[in-house]
């Protein structure tokens, strides 16, 4: 997969790119990142791309001519079709689904706007995909676009030493996860279910499906289908 952000701050993306399950899938050629500064694609000779709202107001608001710019320049640099996406608070929730869907693609160019936003001409021009990663207001789109990147990449498939980490995680299942546990079977007290050391794939199976179900219940109802809202799975015991 190819990623093409464009950003004012390419700077910041370094280590993400070089680290964990990101940095492995960058060195595997799985991912295939590409950071673009608006500021190549000003005509201002002090490469200023942002100015003062029309109508007053606080803040500066970044022009369009430099993101149509970018934007177009990289989708000449190959043979393709991109999703644009503009990393916004307006845009729609980043679900599970949502990621899944981004994951099909081939090549993504994420928009990461600053200060107060952009032009609304790069919204009704460029017509991008908004994307936003909760209900509040970060500083800039880099660490919403990194979110993005980082829950795309682990449905890549290679990026992950066990591709079933991905099926079995919170979401993937329309459920929370399953409490894990490892060694020591002990500690200050609390001990690892008897169930996950019993060698029965089947129980534990039931037993996880019962607690994912139990905690979702507890934690997120809304996540629920009617028809499991009320439901008890029995066959853990």
């Amino acid at each position: 997969m190819r990623i093409d952000i464009l950003t004012l701050f390419p700077e910041v993306f370094g280590p993400f790119f070089s680290t964990s399950i990101v940095g492995r899938a960058v060195a595997a050629g799985l991912l295939l990142p590409r950071m673009v500064d608006f500021r190549e694609f000003t005509r201002d000779r002090h490469r200023k791309v942002d100015d003062r709202p029309f109508g007053g107001g606080p803040g500066m608001v970044i022009q369009c001519e430099p993101v149509f710019g970018a934007v177009e320049a990289v989708e000449r640099s190959a043979a393709g079709n991109p999703m644009r996406i503009l990393l916004t608070p307006q845009g729609e929730p980043l679900t599970q689904q949502v990621v899944e869907e981004l994951a099909w693609w081939d090549w993504l160019i994420l928009l990461c706007g600053h200060y107060e936003g952009f032009d609304e001409r790069v919204r009704t021009g460029l017509n991008p995909r908004e994307i936003s990663i909760g209900d509040y207001v970060l500083s800039g789109g880099e660490p919403a676009a990194m979110v993005l990147i980082d829950a795309v990449v682990r449905l890549l498939p290679g990026s992950l030493g066990d591709q079933m980490s991905a099926v079995d995680e919170t979401f993937s299942s329309g459920l929370l996860e399953y409490p894990q546990y490892t060694r020591p079977r002990e500690y200050r007290g609390m001990h690892a279910p008897e169930i996950l050391l019993s060698g029965d794939h089947q129980r534990i199976a039931a037993w996880r499906r019962q607690q994912a179900m139990e905690r979702t219940r507890q934690r997120r109802p809304d996540l629920l289908n009617p028809q499991d809202a009320g439901r008890e799975d029995t066959d853990a015991s």
